[in-house]
Formats: structure tokens, C-alpha cells, sequence
């Protein structure tokens, strides 16, 4: 929470008035490219790590951490030369639109570089379930990096270009943090012996590479691909409302990170009476979670960006709530994907995250140049919704267990009612003062509702200690 309430300040205040919606654009267009290319740099052993580290036994895990570590180089080297010497033909090709990209796409590959390392490394803690300080360097560290650096920027401190030299240099000191970090979980003793199963994790991490960049994909594609047709500007208008519609996922991202690698066990001892219920869990408490930060969100949307300087940041209220909706409905599907990536049946997971990509971009080819920001939204809405339920239906068929059951629909219902009972209210007040007012308002009908229907034990133990208080 706390660093989502630095993003919101960083995307909400501090870039539109202090950096401008072009140069906003730019950084949100370097950050996404460079999560693009991260996926292959890092060779999927990040999830690699997760699901074999269990397997091995404590003599063996030293020889499989080694392997991890050095197995991106493979990639590393001949795609450093690549970016060295065509540096200025990529430069070229990714400026026709919006010539200041020109300057400043050596960043791409540089904080690429540092977080496909970043995520090895993170995922040596995670295994050891000692992920909270690594968890900080993921999301708060960037987040107070570019707080810093935009009130520096805001401050006439520094000018565009230290910005992103300070930048990239501050995603390498958190590489050499987290490394510092897991080496002290598990002091590295290196050994260049190749593991028996190499083959396995090889193939396995071959997969994730392709898995993890049409994921990428899903998620950064529309925001490379809009400065290709669009004015850079509304790379920005798109980036806040795609930021304020992710505020849903606040109560997903910790439970994913803990949930991970507890069904990596899990299907490594076959406990499907665990799996089951780490999925029916998960699936009801993110919806309830999500469908209050989604109301939140969306009953007030309007208000928010009334309180922007820049007026095109209105128009990015649909982007909000299509992006907001998919996510909530990807939500609702529960550890469906985690389940997938972390069994025998991983290659369906990148299947279907392929075509995912596929479908987003060919959406993205359509309809941004037709509909701007709310056609790469549209796009992104219809793939996720319909690839969530194509998840949910292998994943009864694989494991023999859906997710969803009539608190689904009754959660999905007192949503939708509310979302619509809140967007009639119209009040003549200033926008700080109504989106308090909404926000309470939702809080209490919502928490009251979920109480009296009693659609999910842990969600009414969380409103019960709250009304106790």
C-alpha cells in the first residue's frame, strides 16, 4: 500500500506538474520497452528458481543456485553486442513518431539489464520465504527513486538527461542490494558442475522466457505501441488512467507473492485438498478485496483528474474503468495462473499468455489508431476477460477445481449495484471533498453487504475486527 501511495503521488501530482505530460510520456514509454525486453534477458530462471529449488536436496540446491545465476548470460552477451552495435538503427526506428526517443534509448536496455538480475536474485529470497525486505526493493525502492528524482527535477537540480542517468543508476545500486540480500540468506558456494536435470530446467526456462515476454507483452505493449501512432502525451493521459485502474490489484500482488511459492509445494507433494483451497480462498478474497478498491476507484474517477492541471487526463475515464473491470475479473480467477506456471502443465499457461499477446496487439493494431487510449483499453479488456475464463475452464479440466460458486455471483452483483448506485450521485463540492465523501460512503454500504451476505470467512473476520473497533 505504501508503495502504491508513492506511485500515486509520483504519476498523480509530481509528473504532471513538475515534469510535463511529453516528458512523462517518455519515461513511462523507456520503463515499459525496457519491461518488454527484461523477460528474455532474464531467461525465465526467476520462476525457474521457485518451482525447482524445492525438488533439489540441501547438498544439491548450492550447484542449482549456480546454474540459475550464470544462465542468463547466455543471453546477456549476444544481446548486449546486438543492442551496441544497431544501438542507432533501434534508436531510429522507435522515434519516427516522437523524435525525443532518440536520445534516450540506451535506458531501454540498461534497466532491463538491471531488473532481469534484480528478479534472480529476488526469487533466491523468495524460496527461503524471506521476501519482505526484497518485496520493499521491488516496489517501494523505484517508486522513492523517481520521487526523488522528479522533486529534484521539479527543484531545477537536475535537467532531463542527469534524470535518466540517476535513474538507471539507482536501479543498479537496488541490483547490488538484493544481491547483498540473498547472499546473505544463503551464502553463494560456486560451482560450475552442470545440474543432473539441466535439460529440464533449460526447457523449463526456455518456456518462461516466451511465457513471461507475451506477458510483458499484455501488459506494456499498448503503452510502446500508442507513441507509435499517437503524440507522446498520450502515452501519459493513457499511463495515469492504466496506474489508477492497477490500484485494484493492491491486494493481489502481496498475496501472490506469498501464495507462489506455497503451491510450487504444494503440487510438488501432490496435496490437492490444499491446492483447492488456496485457489477457492484466493479467488473469493481478491474479488471482495478488489471489488472495493475497484468502487473506490471508479465512483470518484472523475474527481480525481478534475484536480490535474492538464485537462487530457480526463480523458482516460473509460481507460480506468476497462482496465479496472479486466483486472477485477482476473482477480476473480483465483491462483489459476500460479497453479498453472508451477505444475507439469506449464506449457498451457504459455500457450495461452501467447495468445494473449498475439490478440493484444492485433487489438492494439486496430484500435488505437481509431480510438486512441480507450481503443488500446478496449483491446486489453476483451483479451484479459475472455483468456481468464479459457485459464479457469483448464485448470477444472487439469485439476478438477473451479474457483467460482454463488458468492462469486452474489460478490459480482453487489459490485455492479453499487458501482451503478454511486455513479448517480453528483455532488456541487470541491473534488478533494467528494471523493472523501464517495469513498466512506462505498466503504461502509460495501463492508455492511459483505457482512450480512457472508461471502467469505477471512473478508468477515477483516470487517468484524474493523466494526469491533
Amino acid at each position: 500500500m505504501f508503495a502504491f501511495g508513492i506511485g500515486a503521488v509520483n504519476t498523480l501530482v509530481l509528473y504532471p506538474h513538475f515534469f510535463g505530460a511529453a516528458n512523462q510520456g517518455l519515461v513511462v514509454f523507456l520503463l515499459s520497452s525496457s519491461n518488454l525486453l527484461m523477460p528474455l534477458i532474464g531467461f525465465g530462471v526467476a520462476q525457474t528458481v521457485i518451482k525447482f529449488h524445492s525438488s533439489y536436496a540441501k547438498p544439491a540446491q548450492q550447484n542449482f543456485l549456480s546454474f540459475i545465476v550464470l544462465l542468463p548470460l547466455v543471453v546477456v552477451v549476444p544481446v548486449g553486442f546486438l543492442v551496441l552495435y544497431f544501438h542507432d538503427v533501434i534508436a531510429a526506428l522507435l522515434s519516427v513518431e516522437n523524435p525525443i526517443i532518440e536520445t534516450y534509448t540506451w535506458v531501454i536496455f540498461a534497466v532491463a539489464f538491471a531488473t532481469a538480475y534484480f528478479e534472480v536474485f529476488y526469487s533466491w529470497a523468495r524460496v527461503h520465504f524471506k521476501s519482505v525486505k526484497g518485496n520493499m526493493l521491488k516496489e517501494i525502492y523505484p517508486r522513492l527513486s523517481i520521487f526523488i528524482l522528479l522533486l529534484l527535477f521539479g527543484l531545477e537540480l537536475i535537467d532531463l538527461d542527469l534524470f535518466f542517468v540517476l535513474l538507471v543508476g539507482l536501479y543498479y545500486v537496488r541490483l547490488v542490494l538484493m544481491m547483498f540480500l540473498a547472499f546473505t540468506i544463503q551464502p553463494p558456494s560456486w560451482s560450475f558442475k552442470t545440474p543432473e536435470n539441466a535439460k529440464e530446467l533449460l526447457r523449463y526456462s526456455l518456456f518462461l522466457v516466451l511465457a513471461a515476454s507475451a506477458g510483458s507483452l499484455i501488459i506494456d505493449i499498448d503503452k510502446f505501441m500508442l507513441p507509435q501512432y499517437k503524440a507522446i502525451e498520450q502515452t501519459a493521459f493513457y499511463s495515469v488512467g492504466i496506474f489508477t485502474a492497477t490500484l485494484i490489484e493492491v491486494p493481489g500482488r502481496a498475496m501472490f507473492q506469498i501464495l507462489n511459492p506455497i503451491i510450487a509445494k504444494a503440487l510438488n507433494e501432490q496435496n490437492k485438498d490444499q491446492l483447492a483451497k488456496l485457489y477457492k480462498d484466493s479467488s473469493i478474497n481478491l474479488l471482495l478485496l478488489g471489488g472495493w478498491f475497484f468502487l473506490l476507484v471508479n465512483g470518484s474517477i472523475t474527481s480525481l483528474f478534475a484536480l490535474m492541471n492538464d485537462q487530457g487526463y480526463g480523458n482516460a475515464v473509460l481507460v480506468v474503468l476497462m482496465i479496472s473491470f479486466a483486472k477485477l475479473v482476473a482477480m476473480s480467477s483465483g491462483a489459476s495462473t500460479t497453479m498453472l506456471i508451477n505444475s507439469k502443465k506449464y506449457h498451457i499457461a504459455l500457450i495461452l499468455t501467447i495468445f494473449m499477446a498475439v490478440f493484444v496487439v492485433a487489438g492494439n493494431y486496430l484500435l488505437i489508431p481509431l480510438y486512441g487510449i480507450n481503443g488500446a483499453a478496449l483491446s486489453t479488456l476483451v483479451v484479459v476477460v475472455v483468456f481468464s475464463f479459457l485459464r479457469m475452464g483448464y485448470v477444472y479440466r487439469v485439476f478438477g477445481v473451479q474457483p467460482y460458486d454463488r458468492h462469486t455471483a452474489l460478490a459480482f452483483a453487489v459490485i455492479g449495484l453499487l458501482y451503478g448506485a454511486v455513479g448517480q450521485i453528483e455532488l456541487d463540492l470541491h473534488p478533494l471533498v467528494v471523493i472523501l465523501l464517495k469513498s466512506v460512503l462505498i466503504t461502509l454500504i460495501y463492508g455492511c453487504l459483505i457482512s450480512l451476505l457472508k461471502l467469505s470467512k477471512t473478508v468477515n473476520g477483516w470487517v468484524s475486527r474493523f466494526t469491533d473497533r
